[in-house]
């Protein structure tokens, strides 16, 4: 307690550092992925999925989705370790944590995008078409947040990996949560390593939570 109620600043600058370097490749990740999953399902005009008919739509449907599980094979490290090679930038800066984080994000949510148009059901998309509704106006009004719910669960499932998968910038030196690990294991400080894991799993949980909540205020909709 002494150790965390002498570096309090320390602290919250971490905190918050790490909270930026998770949410904000997920904000990223998941308007990405949207348009992959789209291409990945395909639409015809009656809202029905192209893959459904054409050999040519499965083939690009598995080449998207494989293609994006593939990044997520990735060691984290690794591609931390190679951003900077490709962006040009410092090893230690956290631009590397936000596109690598970014592209982690991708990779998980074009599949469950893809998920969650699925379990929209063609004959709603039908009737939506029916009534007036153009392919742009259905998607937004009637497809997307249909399918919300699924989408959801997997920007949960998103969300916490990268609380998660941010710590290890920090063994490249990038400042985060993580920070408190390697600096407190160099200095033999049990104290600020176990702060920096339990403010870890509470940022995950809290983060969790508040994404839970505001998708059911956002599918009101739904039953019970």
């Amino acid at each position: 307690m002494n150790w965390l109620s002498n570096n309090l600043p320390l602290v919250g600058q971490l905190t918050l550092t790490h909270l930026a370097q998770s949410v904000i490749p997920v904000v990223v990740g998941f308007i990405v992925a949207l348009p992959l999953a789209r291409l990945a399902l395909g639409r015809r005009r009656d809202g029905r999925s192209t893959a459904a008919y054409s050999a040519g739509a499965r083939v690009r449907r598995g080449a998207v989705i494989n293609g994006a599980a593939l990044l997520y094979t990735i060691p984290s490290l690794a591609l931390f370790v190679l951003m900077p090679l490709v962006l040009g930038t410092s090893i230690t800066s956290p631009v590397n944590v936000y596109v690598a984080l970014s592209i982690y994000v991708v990779a998980m949510m074009v599949r469950s995008a893809v998920d969650a148009f699925d379990s929209v059901s063609p004959t709603t998309l039908e009737a939506a078409t029916a009534v007036g509704y153009t392919p742009q106006s259905r998607f937004w009004k009637v497809e997307f947040p249909l399918a919300l719910p699924v989408m959801i669960a997997g920007l949960r499932v998103a969300l916490v990996a990268n609380i998660s998968m941010v710590s290890v910038g920090a063994v490249i030196g990038i400042q985060s949560l993580g920070t408190l690990f390697t600096d407190g294991l160099r200095r033999n400080l049990p104290a600020e390593i176990i702060t920096g894991i339990l403010l870890t799993v509470v940022l995950a949980l809290t983060l969790d939570r508040l994404l839970a909540l505001a998708g059911a205020a956002l599918t009101r909709w739904r039953k019970p």
